[in-house]
């Protein structure tokens, strides 16, 4: 979900370069010890849900798909930053699979545990990539690139576990009656949650991946306001997420539902 973008990209329009930032002190990618202690505390979120019976088998295997899932899409930011000339990412220890590097008290832990537990569904996030848009060698274009590539691996993603599930004959291994086998689970959930998390990142709404885009559009003149209202937008989004859960409002229910059935299609089985 990391969104590096910075002032409108047009050229006659956009404000001066970004100044270079000071250096990112290098960590390791393990993390502290705090890290370790909130990810047995996610643990035992998880524990806590299965004794009582408010996660299915299901669940789980959503769960865990969901976070390589997130993980590689922010990696994917750091990784194109790089290749862009910002080690930023880099010297922050943030381009690992480890999930400890990765984990944002809030969205990873508390909030999915929130969701889950008032039996809403799944919605929570990872911490953002860091990226300097002044280390980039041309920001003002590479920026809109660094934004994009974490929706793009997950549309990869998602085609990689498409040719997977068809090449390994899952279909034919769904019974006629009784759950699904894991393996199968896996492969399906996989390729769909990717296909949501490539969705719902594009949303033109900072700091989602897709409001890059919409800055790239806006005035010169419109920054100032929109500058004052850009840190209030997540809490906002997030607000109306949890209130809408809460009067058991489905926002994305029809997207879903049709994404869904049509992933189903694809993959032969629907």
């Amino acid at each position: 979900m990391s969104n590096p973008q910075g002032p409108p990209q047009t050229a006659p329009q956009g404000p001066p370069e970004p100044q270079r930032q000071p250096e990112v002190p290098v960590r390791r990618s393990w993390g502290s010890g705090k890290a370790i202690v909130w990810l047995l505390v996610g643990v035992g979120l998880v524990a806590l849900l299965v004794s009582t019976k408010r996660i299915t088998t299901s669940d789980i295997v959503i769960f865990c798909v969901i976070i390589p899932s997130v993980i590689l899409h922010e990696v994917a930011h750091g990784w194109v930053a790089l290749a862009f000339g910002d080690d930023t990412a880099k010297r922050a220890g943030r381009l690992t699979l480890n999930p400890i590097a990765h984990v944002d008290v809030v969205g990873t832990l508390i909030v999915p545990a929130f969701m889950i537990l008032s039996g809403f569904g799944f919605f929570g996030w990872a911490k953002p990539v860091p990226v300097n848009l002044g280390k980039l060698r041309s920001p003002r274009n590479q920026g809109v690139v660094v934004s994009l590539a974490g929706p793009a691996t997950n549309l990869l993603l998602a085609g990689v576990f498409a040719v997977l599930f068809r090449a390994s004959g899952a279909a034919s291994a769904i019974p006629v009656q009784g759950p699904l086998p894991i393996w199968v689970q896996v492969l399906f959930y996989a390729g769909i949650i990717n296909i949501w998390l490539a969705a719902f990142n594009m949303i033109p709404i900072p700091p989602l991946d897709g409001s890059v885009l919409l800055e790239r559009l806006l005035p010169r003149s419109w920054w100032p306001h929109y500058l004052r209202i850009r840190p209030y937008t997540l809490p906002v989004l997030l607000a109306v997420v949890v209130l809408a859960s809460t009067a058991h409002v489905n926002l994305f229910g029809s997207f879903e539902t049709t994404t869904f059935n049509w992933w189903a299609r694809v993959l032969g089985v629907g």
